[in-house]
C-alpha cells in the first residue's frame, strides 16, 4: 500500500493498492469522503498504474467534486431524524431526549456525539422491529432475528436462515422509507433473488416502494456521511 499524489487544481492523494484477484487496473472515488484509491493487479509496477490514474485525472477530480461535505454531530449543530432536520442543543437532564423538534443532549454527557448515536440506534430498532413485524404479519412468514449495524454498502439484508440486518442511519431517512427497506428485506423472506417475482411482491405491500427507492438512492449518501466522532 503506498500513496501518490495527482498535481494539478486540487492536488489529490491517491492510495495504491495491489489485489491478487484484480484482473485490470481501475480508479474508485468513495462516495463518503471522496478518497481515491487505485487498485493494481499483481505484478503491475506503480509507475503504470500512476500512468493510468494521471490519465484519468480529470475524471477523478469531477467525481471528487460531486461528493458532500461529511457533518459532525455536535451541540449547536443539526441533523436529520425521520426525514426532519432537527437542531441539536442542550437540556438541564440526563441522556438525550426528542423535545420539541429538536435533539437535545443531557448537559452531563460527556461524549455528546456518541449519546446522539445511542439514541438514534434505540429509535432504529423500535421502528425497524414494529416495521418488519407489520409486514411479516400482511405476508405470513416469520423472521429469525433482527440486527442493526452502520453498513456503508447496503442499507439492509436478510440472510437465507431469515436473520434481517438493517443499517441503524435509515431512522435519520423519512419514515416511508425505512418502511419501504423494511418491506424490502421482509419480501426477501419469500423470494431470495432481485428478479419480476421478488419486486411483484414488495408493490404488493408498498405500491408507491419505486419513490422511496428512489429517495435513498438520491439522498442516502448524505446519510452516510454524517460523523458521531466525540
Amino acid at each position: 500500500m503506498g500513496r501518490y499524489v495527482l498535481h494539478g487544481n486540487p492536488p489529490l492523494e491517491v492510495n495504491l493498492r495491489h489485489s491478487a484477484r484484480a484482473r485490470r487496473l481501475s480508479l474508485r472515488v468513495s462516495r463518503l469522503d471522496g478518497a481515491v484509491t487505485l487498485t493494481l493487479p499483481r505484478g503491475v509496477p506503480a509507475a503504470q498504474g500512476i500512468a493510468f490514474a494521471e490519465e484519468r485525472a480529470d475524471w477523478v477530480r469531477a467525481q471528487v467534486a460531486q461528493i458532500g461535505p461529511v457533518e459532525r454531530v455536535g451541540i449547536g449543530g443539526a441533523l436529520p431524524f425521520g426525514g426532519v432536520r432537527h437542531e441539536i442543543g442542550q437540556w438541564s437532564g440526563r441522556g438525550v431526549r426528542h423535545h420539541a423538534g429538536r435533539i437535545e443532549i443531557g448537559a452531563g454527557v460527556r461524549a455528546p456525539a456518541k449519546a446522539v448515536q445511542g439514541f438514534l440506534k434505540a429509535r432504529a430498532r423500535d421502528a425497524l422491529a414494529a416495521a418488519s413485524d407489520r409486514y411479516a404479519a400482511e405476508l405470513g412468514v416469520r423472521y429469525s432475528a433482527l440486527s442493526l449495524r452502520d453498513t456503508r454498502s447496503r442499507w439492509g439484508s436478510c440472510s437465507s436462515d431469515g436473520r434481517l440486518m438493517y443499517s441503524w442511519r435509515l431512522v435519520m431517512a423519512p419514515p416511508e422509507v425505512l418502511d419501504y427497506v423494511a418491506a424490502h428485506e421482509v419480501c426477501h423472506l419469500l423470494e431470495m433473488h432481485h428478479g419480476a417475482a421478488f419486486w411483484r411482491r414488495v408493490e404488493s405491500v408498498m405500491p408507491d416502494y419505486v419513490t422511496h427507492r428512489a429517495w435513498l438512492r438520491r439522498e442516502g449518501d448524505a446519510l452516510l456521511r454524517i460523523r458521531f466522532d466525540d
